[in-house]
C-alpha cells in the first residue's frame, strides 16, 4: 500500500471528537492535541508517523493609509490622500507532515498553515498570543492534511446574538466576570465579548484591567 493509499484511509476512518469546550461562546470545537490523540490507533495500523514542525516567518504585509477632510457641518468626508507603506507581520508557519515508516526510501506528505501573531490582543501575554497562534497553525495544517472540516468549529458559525437587542455587560455581574476570566486566560478575545455583548467604556477599561 503506498503512502497516498494509507493517507487515503485515514482520511476516511478518523474521527475526532470535539473535546474542548468555549464555555463563553457556548460551543464545542477540537483542538490540535484533540486530532494527534485520535492519529495514535492509525500510526500502529498502517504503520506511519505524523509528525509536526514550526517555525518563526516574516510575512510582507502593504498597508492603505487614508486622509479625510470634513467638508460640511453634517460630517461628510472626502478623501484627500491615500498613501501606501510597507511593513511586516510575524507568523507560526506549522507543518504536518506524514511518514510511510514501511518505505526504505524517505516517503511523506506534508501540509502547511500558518497563524499571525496578534501582538495587540488585549488580556494575552505574549506567550499565550504566540501559543495561540501555534494552536491555530497546527490545528489547520492536520486539517488540510486530513481534510477535517473545521467550518463548524468557527465561532462565525456559532450564532451568539438571535436576540433582536444586544444585551448589556454590567459590572458586577456573574456574566462579567465569566467574560474578564475567558479574556484572562485567552479563551476569547476582547472583540468577541463586544460582539456578543453591548460594552461600555468603563466596563472596557474593567475588563482589560
Amino acid at each position: 500500500m503506498s503512502i497516498l493509499q494509507k493517507l487515503q484511509k485515514i482520511q476516511n476512518e478518523l474521527k475526532v471528537h470535539k473535546g474542548q469546550r468555549n464555555k463563553f461562546g457556548n460551543y464545542n470545537f477540537r483542538s490540535a492535541e484533540d486530532i494527534l490523540e485520535s492519529l495514535k490507533p492509525f500510526e500502529v495500523q498502517y504503520k506511519v508517523l505524523f509528525r509536526i514542525t514550526e517555525k518563526l516567518i516574516s510575512l510582507p504585509l502593504s498597508y492603505k493609509n487614508e486622509e479625510f477632510s470634513l467638508v460640511n457641518e453634517k460630517g461628510d468626508k472626502t478623501l484627500t490622500n491615500v498613501s501606501y507603506s510597507q511593513g511586516n507581520a510575524l507568523a507560526i508557519e506549522s507543518i504536518a507532515s506524514i511518514y510511510d515508516l514501511e518505505e526504505q526510501e524517505l516517503s511523506f506528505i506534508e501540509s502547511a498553515a500558518f497563524a499571525v501573531l496578534d501582538f495587540d490582543a488585549k488580556g494575552m501575554q505574549n506567550p499565550q498570543r504566540t501559543g495561540s497562534a501555534s494552536s491555530y497553525a497546527k490545528k489547520y495544517a492536520l486539517g488540510n492534511l486530513l481534510l477535517i472540516d473545521d467550518t463548524k468549529d468557527s465561532d462565525a458559525s456559532n450564532d451568539h446574538s438571535k436576540a433582536s437587542k444586544t444585551p448589556q455587560l454590567n459590572l458586577g455581574t456573574t456574566t462579567f466576570q465569566k467574560a474578564k476570566s475567558a479574556l484572562k486566560e485567552g479563551k476569547v478575545t476582547l472583540e468577541q465579548i463586544k460582539k456578543k455583548y453591548s460594552v461600555s467604556a468603563s466596563v472596557e477599561k474593567q475588563l482589560i484591567k
